[in-house]
């Protein structure tokens, strides 16, 4: 969250969460989101002297090696020679689900859709964005590497199936042993193994692993 527009005094950590609480849902003037109590609570945690919290507290935000990655695997293909982007069919289905630029699909991506390479890089900005936020909720106070977070909101940006994965749930335990090998078991488009999704996530499990 950020404010602007006002200095705000940090709340002694005496001070009872609902208070605060109350206090900063009306500086917002709305209510407060999960994720943001969530982050409230390991911030007062934290300044109240928690040293597990403040080391524990997950990344937010995706780094430049997860864009990296996403980027190497996606690529921005079918680029025309005016310099254009244009959609390309999936590769196991030969039709739906349309993509384009880097890896960007939904109902507005269709047959004939033409972007331009800024607009693809925009449109991948703000869907990370999305997908980190995402990834922050199901990991909940789980704690998490930069690396590890890149790494799944690779994973999910690919597959979007972070909040239902068993890797989700292996790591939130600890088990990070267990949560990588856990990648290699999505690598499969409309029931075909595909060379190019096993190469993704073993990526994503080195980076996982703080190995790249």
């Amino acid at each position: 969250m950020r404010f602007t527009g006002a200095t705000v005094n940090a709340p002694s950590v005496s001070m009872p969460r609902k208070t605060v609480f109350d206090i900063m849902r009306r500086i917002i003037g709305r209510g407060l989101r999960q994720h943001e109590v969530e982050q409230l609570d390991r911030a007062l945690d934290c300044a109240g002297g928690d040293d597990a919290a403040c080391a524990t507290s997950p990344a937010h935000a995706i780094g430049q090696k997860g864009i990296a990655l996403i980027k190497q695997f996606e690529g921005c293909a079918s680029v025309r020679a005016d310099g254009l982007v244009e959609a390309y069919p999936d590769p196991a289905s030969g039709g739906a689900p349309w993509t384009i630029g880097w890896g960007t699909t939904g109902q507005d991506i269709q047959p004939g859709t033409v972007w331009t390479r800024k607009e693809c890089d925009s449109r991948l900005a703000s869907d990370l964005v999305r997908y980190a936020d995402d990834v922050a909720r199901a990991l909940g106070q789980a704690a998490t590497t930069q690396d590890q977070f890149d790494a799944l909101v690779s994973f999910h940006y690919n597959t979007g199936a972070v909040g239902r994965a068993t890797l989700t749930k292996r790591h939130i335990a600890g088990d990070y042993a267990g949560a990588a090998r856990e990648f290699a078991r999505w690598n499969k488009a409309a029931g075909q193994t595909l060379k190019g999704l096993s190469r993704r996530r073993a990526a994503e499990a080195a980076l996982y692993l703080g190995n790249q």
